[in-house]
């Protein structure tokens, strides 16, 4: 569910992790004891950040000469899975999960190589370093320093007298901050400071991190270009050394520690200040206090130091603090507030001005909160979810339906009752077209319904199974009716589904991870419709019909197109011949750092809040000012606000943008999971509430007492009470006029289930062909559609429409059954050929994904040349995907097309899947092109492709 929740931390997901990540095909170490004479030993922790030394070295390089039998000992730092690879070599660990545990790589050195954590992620967060194969005698030594002078008499810039002579303190931090142990009376036991001499200092250590102050030296000469000293401690802003230019007061060098406790060299140059006088400054101005009551204070506010030394020549230090290895985080961000009571915490929110919030439900009324829509009456269905995380054995579901309704307009949900009882492991519902539609994983469900009763007319109908339970906070989710008639959904990365009609054979289920789904109410048909990203828990469509949807942990902001392929937290796309995805169409993330989203939890409030986010809503309603139209409002889970992005056109997709947050709950236990607007034009939000926010499979960890609706109203919502089934079919399509889409959408539905009309397709058709709107075509158009009111021919002839959204959803529409006419299919090669719109051509790429290979060549063959679209967000990949199957069909033809290309990447991607087929015939294909290349001389572009040749005739 809210499952962006932050830590990922389930073994059943780290399994699926080490099981599709590519660095499974790497062959695990043998466990059997090795007895062979080791010659060079080597023992790092391992956690997110990189591997450390037991010296704090970040990621060292180990060096061996070579032949030395090498061996490379990883104990986990943290409870995260973790291993340790060799990338030249091929070789894996077996993977450690618990804090303390340790697992070890031995092996020959022969070459320079690569050691990493082969988990998905961890290698880009920072887990990697080199092992250099060197020749002679290997030493860290390196040259003496010498201790600053004044009149000429030695500083006491190491502490070595015992006092802090030579120095003026002020606060509570550097009162008494010498310490001579090791290890420190003030630092936690297993920590290892490393200090040289009788003493170091330290602002507090890990006991008395609270206190605050500075330590500042007199001023002395800089009389040797390099200077050296030791520091470790938090990787804080307010927890830094700085050396200073006396005089001027100007920073002219400064360093925070990273994080750890062992003291680490830090090496200044000085050669622009020779002769001038400086002086040393240690501030420690973090109390290190959490404000969330769920994260502990943070004990690294503090600084050490030791040892400040000036040095003729460089020095070099195996251990050297680089800045580049430290992650400076922010202050922890300030949340005011924490487990209050529904009006509370409705009073403490902050809004725009305009606007206000109220507290229409709150528990015993209703708990747990996981999934809601809104009906054609203005009613709030809500699921309760009792049975998460934890599905019952079937039969003892414990999660229910209630019905919610504000009868008199205060906001307050005064009316309410249950639909249903008894259900298992619920995470996405909608209503209309005859009852309820229920995601409850291993189910897709449907419960026929007297909609005047409110009462199930039969019990819940198994429409699909097979949807995996693995991770339950990951499971099908964010039911959505689309303007195409579908249900759509989402579904997450770690949980792993192979989806059906109940007793279908593998060969009639659709396997997938993680994207976007959808099934059709009345053929019940299913499919996959975009694969990729993440744990998506919102999904939501614009006044054009484009899809979006919000995700967690990676980029958090995609425009979902059909037949897409996105990128992924984890795993392998399912067609191996993908080669590249689509990444975030958004320019930005919520979260802060450049180690990942982990990094920035409860200290990203400047960018969004953090990396986990619920719920989507695209605000259509009619009341709201204009500049919120069209935009994609999400919760922020982890910043306890509403972001608020603004998708724009670009090329044949959009670019999302942030704008300023909307809303601040200024709580920490909010959980917002999902928002829609109402007929006022009114928002919803339902709150799960919890002071955990973390997905856990423990049911003990969740509160499972509490939950809240709220509604956001502004100064021009106006309430109204209103029954959309009572209305004609002519006022039905009346209402696809309406200026606020929740009535468009909700007559659409109605439309559907009633079914065909020969009044209500006139008069669409009449909308369709004279409101000049694209947006009121497109209405009329998708309820032509829902209630079969189209030929072929209507739908041709709208390929020539002067709109690119109306030609594009034409598109759709021809080949929603995966199959055009011959005729069809040539008017789609002339607007291949000749349409200017960037839309429409991503439409055609989408309805090639669809049609059988054999019919995709003229089409792709004139989309493959289109210069304008080489820079194109989306259209490169989405061509290759529709192409690829073609190496099969006819590899030489595909070859002759790739060589026309003018997007990028087709002929090295038509290279290498051709090469994958095998046989004589690709490798005879293969060999002809690279006679040609080779005779047409050299350039970039041919070396490129004749290096790809080579790989794929040697494999």
């Amino acid at each position: 569910m809210y499952k962006l929740l932050l830590f990922i931390p389930f073994v059943f997901a780290i399994l699926a992790i080490t099981q599709t990540d590519p660095a499974a095909r790497i062959s695990p170490t043998q466990s059997i004891q090795d007895t062979t004479k080791i010659d060079r030993e080597y023992a790092l922790e391992a956690n997110m950040t990189g591997f450390f030394s037991k010296n704090g070295a970040r990621n060292p390089t180990l060096r061996a000469n070579k032949g030395d039998r090498v061996r490379i000992t990883i104990t986990n730092g943290e409870t995260m899975t973790h291993d340790i690879a060799l990338e030249k070599l091929k070789l894996k660990s077996k993977t450690i999960l618990e804090k303390g545990s340790s697992t070890s790589l031995t092996f020959t050195a022969g070459q320079n190589d690569t050691y990493y954590c082969s988990v998905p992620g961890h290698r880009a967060a920072g887990m990697v370093g080199a092992i250099e194969v060197v020749e002679g005698v290997i030493s860290d030594a390196t040259i003496a320093g010498q201790v600053p002078m004044k009149d000429g008499q030695p500083l006491n810039l190491n502490f070595e007298t015992g006092t802090l002579k030579d120095w003026t303190a002020t606060g509570d931090a550097f009162a008494n901050p010498l310490f001579d142990a090791d290890p420190s009376p003030v630092h936690e036991k297993e920590m290892n400071i490393g200090f040289e001499g009788k003493y170091f200092l330290s602002s507090g250590g890990t006991a008395n991190y609270k206190q605050t102050g500075t330590l500042t030296s007199v001023p002395f000469k800089v009389t040797q270009p390099f200077a050296a000293f030791r520091v470790s401690g938090g990787a804080l802003q307010d927890t830094r050394v700085e050396l200073v230019q006396a005089g001027t007061n100007k920073i002219i060098y400064h360093i925070t520690g990273q994080g750890r406790a062992t003291l680490q060299p830090a090496v200044v140059d000085l050669q622009p200040y020779l002769n001038q006088d400086i002086f040393i400054r240690i501030i420690d101005n973090e109390t290190g206090i959490s404000q969330i009551p769920y994260i502990p204070n943070d004990k690294w506010a503090h600084i050490n130091f030791d040892a400040f030394l000036f040095y003729p020549t460089r020095p070099n230090f195996p251990n050297e603090l680089d800045q580049k290895d430290i992650i400076i985080l922010p202050p922890l961000d300030p949340v005011l507030h924490a487990g209050l009571s529904g009006t509370e915490a409705a009073r403490v929110m902050t809004l725009p001005k305009g606007f206000k919030i109220t507290l229409a439900a709150s528990e015993p009324d209703i708990i747990k909160p996981i999934c809601f829509t809104i009906d054609w009456r203005g009613r709030l269905w809500v699921v309760e979810s009792h049975t998460y995380p934890v599905p019952a054995p079937e039969g003892q579901g414990r999660d229910r339906i209630l019905i919610f309704e504000d009868t008199n307009g205060d906001g307050t949900l005064d009316k309410k009752k249950v639909f249903a009882e008894g259900l298992n492991l619920v995470s996405g519902m909608e209503v209309g077209m005859g009852g309820v539609w229920l995601g409850a994983a291993p189910y897709l469900l449907f419960i026929p319904a007297d909609f005047k009763t409110d009462k199930p007319t039969g019990p819940a109908q198994k429409l699909l199974d097979g949807w995996g339970t693995q991770d339950t906070h990951e499971t099908l989710n964010s039911l959505r009716w689309g303007p195409d008639g579908w249900l759509y959904g989402n579904h997450g990365v770690f949980t792993h589904s192979n989806v059906g009609k109940p007793g279908a054979p593998d060969s009639e289920r659709t396997k997938l991870n993680a994207g976007v789904w959808r099934y059709h109410p009345t053929n019940h048909q299913f499919e996959l419709f975009a694969e990729g990203t993440s744990n998506p828990w919102g999904i939501d469509f614009n006044d054009y019909g484009h899809a979006f949807i919000t995700a967690c942990v990676i980029p958090h902001m995609y425009h979902m197109i059909q037949g897409g392929r996105y990128f992924r937290q984890a795993g392998k796309h399912f067609n191996p011949y993908t080669y590249d995805d689509i990444k975030t169409h958004a320019d930005h993330v919520h979260w802060l750092g450049k180690r990942g989203p982990h990094a920035g939890n409860f200290r990203s409030a400047a960018a969004g809040g953090g990396h986990a986010h619920a719920g989507a809503m695209i605000y259509l309603g009619h009341s709201w000012p204009q500049e919120y139209r069209n935009d994609i409002f999400m919760n922020n889970i982890n910043g306890a606000r509403l972001n608020q992005d603004h998708p724009t056109r670009s090329g044949s997709g959009y670019l999302v943008k942030h704008k300023p947050d909307f809303l601040a709950m200024n709580d920490s236990w909010s959980q917002w999971l999902n928002m829609k607007y109402d007929p006022s034009g009114s928002v919803f939000a339902i709150d799960w509430y919890d002071k955990n926010q973390c997905h856990s499979s423990n049911p003990d960890v969740h509160n499972k007492t509490m939950g809240r609706i709220f509604k956001i109203t502004h100064e021009n919502d106006k309430w109204v009470q209103v029954d959309l089934s009572k209305a004609s079919d002519l006022e039905l399509v009346n209402q696809q006029l309406n200026p606020n889409e929740w009535y468009v959408r909700q007559a659409r539905t109605i439309l559907q289930e009633r079914g065909p009309n020969k009044k209500v397709h006139k008069a669409l058709k009449e909308i369709l062909a004279k409101n000049p709107d694209a947006t009121r075509k497109l209405r009329a158009l998708w309820a032509l559609h829902v209630t079969k009111g189209l030929t072929e021919k209507e739908l041709v002839d709208l390929l020539a429409n002067e709109s690119e959204y109306v030609r594009s959803w034409a598109i759709q529409l021809l080949a929603e059954d995966k199959t055009v006419s011959p005729e069809t299919l040539k008017r789609f090669a002339t607007l291949a050929q000749n349409d200017n719109s960037a839309l429409v051509r991503l439409y055609l790429t989408s309805a090639m994904l669809r049609l059988e290979p054999a019919q995709r060549w003229e089409v792709l063959e004139a989309l493959v040349q289109k210069t304008e679209d080489k820079d194109d967000h989306n259209l490169p990949l989405m061509v290759w995907y529709a192409a690829e199957p073609l190496a099969i069909v006819d590899a030489k033809r595909l070859l002759q097309m790739a060589e026309k290309a003018k997007l990028p990447k087709i002929m090295p991607y038509a290279v290498q899947r051709i090469g994958a087929i095998g046989s004589n015939d690709a490798k005879k294909v293969l060999k002809e092109l690279n006679e040609r290349l080779g005779k047409m001389g050299h350039s970039h572009e041919n070396h490129e492709i004749q290096q790809v040749l080579a790989k794929a005739l040697e494999e």
